[in-house]
């Protein structure tokens, strides 16, 4: 599927020559690279090779930057911002590289003239398999941002061979399928194998005295891993700034045992490379076992390992001692996964670089800063301290002396409290000794920050509550942003042509001027237009779920989305017991004036999250309901769109109408498909909940639809003790809903298989659906009323779109580095024909 589509490109090339001279060139670079590249003619070349050669060619004019990047830096010797993550959600590449090098028009009509379409061939393009969702699509927001503002930055993280798996639906649950995206080349990518570093692991520690009669620590008698980086150039939007993304693969130091293997013992000959490998091998392995965490435990500090000692030698080379590393590193943790640094550093500093534990621990705490991204206290990751000390013995020890130091500390400012000393105890005392990776990420860095108002908020009242108040000064907010090159240039084009050609092109790089659009909200000819770009991006989607589903959509239904991971505090079941509610009424013959809705669905249930899985069998069991009814079909339909990931985001934002964003109040950390959304001119209906509150604040409250209860709502009906059945014997819909449920209506095959959902609604209701179950029902009556009156609906829509300029990435990494990494933007130049 393909559609001609005119992408706003950040600069054409601008000399002496004119268009037609740049689009041969680049032609000549795609012939050159089919040739001599690929070894192949356009008789044998495969469509596969045809996107590889237009990737090369587009390279080509990456790695002239990129060079010329990493000169500069050096030449400057610039402070240089780290940004480590276990995860980076990158979407495909070579769309959002043609379009920040300012080639998209220039591509796409040498591509013309040879008889190709560029969008058939972009859609050949396997999408990295780097990451899980928001947290590592926020990574890769945040790379475009810190190149597109010239910013000396780095990312690092891990190179899995097997990424996120594929989702499949049968029979209406999930099957996880293996992500193998490099079964392919990945024309991204270069290999570096000359900045190779070993990772050791296991093995014990030594004390002695050294020739000054200091005691010093030697691990020996380890297991060695090879980490090989593989570098990904990051290119900046409307700059020539090209930075880098370096991914760590795992290598075995071993050689290939030849002696078993020629003895005939071929597993005992390869068997130590595909240990070493292993680590590598999978995004988020399965941790329920105690080979599981040792292996997600080996990936996070051969992450870690690797990259500061990759810092370092790119340090020394202008540096003899590590004396001067605080003023020119800042390393930003991005959740608690890399956290194990802090005590890698510190290593490296004192048994390698001979620093006394107060030097290098005032170097370590000013090099790092933590963002944390959640609430949940079941996702503040902590490590056995039994596991701890087998894998990374002399690190133990560390952990062990900073908590020490800092419940000395602690002790000092709150002398007899030994209930506060046992909370912010780095070590979880109990009959499994556990490290809490939260606290020592708090405690060895000098910044702390949440992801939105509300969130920090929390951190600060709740969650790290007595560490914000032992050091106020170190705890900040961040809120989340996007890069609006690749969710509104990229992912809309027909709605980034119109928008530029009213208020000009510089709003993708400075988001704040898409205020200029707010003046056009009452212009009934914009509106006109705004409504057409909506309706041909619905029609889209509905082609491509034809495509894919074989199944019909009415694009003039009103598209009521949500798309994001599931997970139980998401309350995508509230979504599903809204629809089954509107079933009722339609059964029932209350559907006269009923808005037509398509609910749309998509995004992925960890492997071994029973409740999340058991979700998206209800989404698809009433979707068959639901869909095959004729009394209700031509009113309600519902999608479940399999193996969400970037590139299908990229076409559902565009063409919904409806964003939901109703997670429990207090439990979304920030969210970032809220703005991707809103950016894409679909209106909100959400809880006060994350960043909805700020979305709320900007776009203002007559422009977004809220419900539900509040934050301090829910902790009080919660310590009040909290009955969700109480709800049910107060509102007879919701009796109708589970009567549904009593009578098997959605599984007559299995009667019994929703009851551990039904179960658990009505003893815990944990994330309490019913309580707000009443006043979303509402809400969405408010919906449907606005969406009776489309130019109304328009109107909020363009408003939304206008006043969504704070929420770009450029802004948050601005505030990141304005407070806390202070790095000096770096333009860099080009010569000639460069």
């Amino acid at each position: 599927m393909s559609t001609q589509t005119k992408v706003q490109t950040s600069s054409a090339p601008s000399d002496e020559h004119g268009p037609e001279f740049y689009k041969q060139r680049f032609q000549t670079a795609f012939q050159r690279h089919l040739e001599f590249s690929l070894a192949k003619d356009k008789y044998s070349a495969t469509s596969y090779d045809k996107f590889l050669a237009l990737c090369y060619a587009a390279r080509d004019r990456l790695i002239q930057r990129w060079i010329k990047t990493q000169q500069a830096y050096y030449s400057q010797d610039v402070r240089r911002v780290y940004y480590l993550s276990l995860e980076f959600l990158m979407g495909r590449s070579l769309g959002n590289s043609l379009i920040n090098l300012g080639l998209w028009d220039t591509a796409r009509a040498a591509m013309y003239d040879l008889g190709l379409d560029i969008n058939d061939m972009l859609e050949q393009e396997l999408e990295a398999g780097l990451g899980n969702g928001g947290l590592g699509r926020l990574a890769a927001c945040f790379l475009d941002s810190m190149a597109t503002l010239e910013l000396p930055a780095y990312g690092y993280g891990l190179r899995y061979d097997y990424g996120m798996f594929h989702q499949k639906i049968r029979n209406g649950f999930q099957e996880e399928h293996p992500d193998n995206w490099l079964r392919s080349p990945n024309p991204w990518e270069i290999s570096r194998p000359e900045y190779t570093v070993p990772v050791h692991f296991k093995g014990r520690v030594v004390s002695r005295k050294n020739d000054k009669g200091s005691l010093v620590f030697d691990w020996i008698d380890t297991e060695e891993v090879l980490a090989c980086p593989f570098d990904t150039p990051i290119p900046g939007y409307g700059t020539h700034t090209v930075n880098t993304l370096r991914l760590w693969s795992a290598k075995s130091a071993e050689d290939f045992g030849l002696n078993y293997f020629n003895s005939g013992d071929y597993l005992d000959a390869s068997k130590d490379i595909a240990l070493a490998e292993s680590i590598t091998k999978v995004l988020y392995p399965n941790d329920s076992s105690m080979n599981g965490k040792e292996l997600r435990l080996k990936q996070q500090y051969l992450l870690c390992s690797a990259t500061l000692q990759d810092i370092l030698r790119r340090y020394k080379k202008f540096h003899r001692d590590c004396g001067n590393l605080a003023e020119k590193v800042a390393l930003q943790l991005n959740d608690t996964h890399p956290t194990i640094a802090i005590p890698e550093l510190m290593r490296l500093l004192i048994d390698e670089e001979s620093l006394s534990w107060e030097q290098a621990w005032d170097i370590t705490t000013r090099i790092f800063a933590y963002t944390n991204h959640t609430l949940l206290p079941e996702a503040l990751e902590k490590w056995g301290v039994d596991l701890m000390s087998a894998l990374l013995p002399r690190h133990m020890q560390i952990i062990f002396e900073i908590n020490y130091r800092f419940l000395k500390q602690v002790s000092w400012k709150h002398p007899g409290d030994t209930d506060r000393l046992g909370r912010m105890s780095l070590i979880e005392e109990g009959p499994n000794r556990s490290v809490r990776m939260a606290y020592l990420a708090v405690v060895g860095s000098h910044a702390v920050n949440g992801v939105a108002k509300l969130h920090s908020e929390l951190l600060q009242t709740r969650v790290l509550s007595d560490f914000y108040e032992m050091t106020p000064g170190k705890f900040h907010n961040k809120t989340n942003g996007i890069t609006p090159r690749r969710w509104l240039l990229k992912a809309n084009p027909p709605l980034a042509a119109l928008i530029t050609e009213k208020i000009g092109p510089e709003w993708a790089k400075d988001f704040a001027r898409i205020k200029d659009l707010e003046k056009f909200a009452e212009d009934p000819e914009f509106i006109k237009r705004w409504q057409e770009v909506k309706r041909l991006n619905k029609q889209a989607l509905s082609d491509l779920i034809r495509y894919v589903q074989n199944f019909e959509t009415r694009p003039e239904a009103l598209f009521d989305v949500q798309v994001k991971r599931i997970h139980e505090y998401k309350r995508q079941a509230l979504n599903v017991l809204h629809i089954i509610h509107l079933y009722n009424e339609i059964k029932s013959g209350r559907a006269a004036d009923m808005v037509p809705r398509t609910f749309i669905f998509g995004g992925k249930a960890a492997p071994g999250y029973f409740m999340a899985k058991l979700v998206i069998k209800l989404i698809n069991s009433v979707a068959e309901v639901v869909n095959s009814d004729p009394d209700s079909r031509r009113l309600l339909q519902v999608v479940f769109l399999e193996d969400y990931r970037v590139s299908l985001a990229e076409r559902i934002f565009p063409a919904s109408d409806l964003s939901e964003q109703i997670s429990t109040a207090g439990t979304e950390a920030s969210g970032t498909g809220n703005m991707k959304f809103a950016i894409n001119g679909a209106l909100t209906i959400g809880t006060l909940d994350g960043a909805n509150i700020e979305i709320r604040q900007e776009v203002g409250e007559e422009n977004i639809f809220i419900f539900g209860l509040t934050t301090e709502q829910v902790r009080e009906k919660k310590a009040a003790g909290y009955n969700p059945r109480e709800y049910v014997e107060r509102d007879p819909r919701l009796g109708a809903i589970l009567n549904l449920f009593r009578t098997a209506h959605f599984s007559p095959e299995d009667p019994g298989l929703f009851t551990p959902f039904i179960d658990s609604l009505l003893n815990q209701d944990e994330y309490m659906l019913l309580a707000d179950f009443s006043d979303y029902v509402a809400c969405q009556q408010k919906v449907s009323e606005l969406y009776r009156d489309p130019d109304s609906w328009t109107r909020k829509a363009i408003l939304n779109v206008a006043r969504m300029g704070y929420f770009s990435s450029d802004r948050t990494i601005l505030e990141y580095n304005r407070d806390v990494w202070h790095a000096t933007p770096t333009p860099i130049t080009l010569s000639g024909q460069e």
